[in-house]
């Protein structure tokens, strides 16, 4: 019996190594961390809506660079170690040069 591999193979094993991805860990950490009731205190905590925390809570949005510098401002949690808590393991971000580009003006 012989095993072939598919590009859907492949991009299963892709979905499979992202299932470490968990922001909800992160979430309750900080709750249990701050001594936080809900996503509701949390959401005060942090000072942003609570629709934010619930849809990061369902996958629909990221934990976005400004969240996480605030989570580290009212934990004390290195960044770092906020983004254990989230699964996130990558050693470094890259940021596309296009970001930093002035738009053209035609």
């Amino acid at each position: 019996m012989s095993i072939h591999t598919t590009p859907e193979a492949q991009t299963s094993n892709k979905l499979d190594e992202q299932t470490t991805y968990d922001p909800n860990h992160l979430l309750d950490s900080l709750i249990e961390k701050l001594k936080l009731k809900n996503d509701a205190a949390l959401s005060r905590a942090l000072e942003v809506a609570p629709p934010v925390i619930s849809k990061i809570r369902h996958r629909r949005l990221p934990v976005g660079a400004s969240l996480l510098i605030r989570m580290h401002e009212v934990s004390d949690l290195s960044i770092g170690e906020l983004r254990a808590l989230m699964g996130d393991r990558r050693t470094k971000f890259r940021i596309s040069d296009k970001q930093f580009k002035p738009k053209s003006e035609n």
